[in-house]
């Protein structure tokens, strides 16, 4: 295991009824501004629970902060928190309003442009925030990082920063999903543990242990999920996974992956394709391409995972890669680029894009813009 240093400061709020603990979460002497996407939560209750909570505040409301956020969206809240010297923020909606409120926090004091932020890839100073969560997926309400798309050049990239100053789960507010939403997040939340946990054997017990709890519990509601989306426990344990897959803690001294999140960021930018749809199709690529290289690992997974236990090695990690491919099919989604109409075309853009950043992902450094291609091929 490598050395690390742990902090998650984020103060989880989780249950029914509890966006009502907002009055006493938000502190009194701030100017506060509160953060929404398109409007759906004026449609589950969501937007008059916290009316309700923090009656009597005074504070403002941005609207418009869209799915994969915009840094053209985003420029224009971060010029409107500066003009009334918001101090907090409050993001309420999915993990997209929330990242999109992390860079307003660092933009509103900031003298550089919003995109030139992200690219540098930290934040630097920002506000405090907090979120109240309506989709389960993301992880970003108890971590730092935010994924920001730029629509004038197509290109959707990360940052890291601080982390929520408290994060309110309920998991009631889920109930109005769609069964699209949940199978993307469902996809998403498996795919996040799937990055951190198939990468090297060996590395530490307790944190393969914790990512393979997480993944069964995902593959064990799942079906029932779809059957059934207004199970209070089903979707509790369906919010709780997608916040332990990507909360640090089950990564602690461990090499990780990412290549598959980095791909799947340039097919939602370039087709707009549902981020957690989007690694359903990249990662049986990324396994198929890499497997020489995780094979142990993989080999581990369908074992404990899947019950796979007979056969070659070769061919209980085909199978294991299989399995995993056919798990995001059952959850309604495609998994392969031509089903969603991109070809080759679209392949070359991110290859070329990969080798002009220069950039090597994937536990080895080693899946470069090339290597990229050739997992794209693989996903046709």
């Amino acid at each position: 295991m490598n050395n690390f240093i742990f902090q998650n400061p984020t103060k989880l709020i989780f249950g029914k009824g509890q966006i009502a603990e907002l009055s006493g979460l938000v502190p009194d002497d701030v100017n506060l501004m509160i953060t929404y996407g398109g409007g759906s939560v004026t449609k589950n209750g969501v937007y008059n629970q916290v009316k309700e909570a923090l009656k009597g505040r005074n504070y403002i409301e941005f609207w418009g902060i869209e799915p994969n956020p915009r840094v053209e969206t985003l420029r224009k809240a971060i010029k409107t928190g500066k003009d009334h010297n918001i101090n907090y923020l409050l993001a309420v909606g999915g993990g997209s309003v929330l990242d999109g409120t992390k860079l307003i926090a660092a933009g509103i004091v900031s003298d550089i442009d919003a995109w030139d932020i992200v690219l540098r890839g930290e934040a630097g100073e920002q506000i405090r925030f907090a979120s109240v969560m309506t989709v389960p997926a993301t992880g970003s309400e108890m971590n730092g990082g935010a994924v920001i798309t730029r629509g004038e050049t197509v290109e959707k990239l990360s940052f890291q920063g601080d982390y929520p100053q408290f994060s309110i789960l309920d998991p009631e507010v889920t109930y109005s999903l769609s069964d699209h939403q949940i199978a993307c997040g469902l996809a998403d939340a498996y795919t996040h543990v799937l990055e951190q946990y198939l990468t090297t054997p060996g590395q530490s017990r307790i944190m393969d242990r914790w990512a393979e709890g997480i993944l069964l519990s995902i593959i064990e509601i799942a079906p029932q999920i779809r059957s059934n989306p207004h199970d209070y426990d089903l979707m509790a344990d369906y919010m709780l996974a997608a916040t332990l897959a990507l909360n640090d803690f089950i990564r602690m001294g461990i090499s990780q992956d990412w290549a598959t999140h980095q791909i799947g960021h340039e097919l939602t930018a370039l087709h707009g394709i549902t981020h957690g749809h989007s690694l359903a199709i990249v990662m049986p690529g990324t396994l198929r391409v890499m497997k020489k290289q995780k094979k142990d690992k993989l080999l581990q997974y369908g074992e404990r995972i899947f019950g796979i236990v007979n056969g070659t090695e070769e061919e209980r990690v085909d199978l294991a890669i299989k399995k995993t491919e056919l798990f995001y099919r059952s959850l309604g989604l495609t998994t392969r680029l031509s089903e969603e109409g991109v070809g080759n075309a679209t392949i070359e853009t991110i290859t070329r894009r990969f080798n002009e950043r220069g950039v090597a992902y994937g536990e080895k450094f080693n899946i470069t813009g090339n290597v990229v291609g050739e997992i794209l091929y693989s996903c046709l």
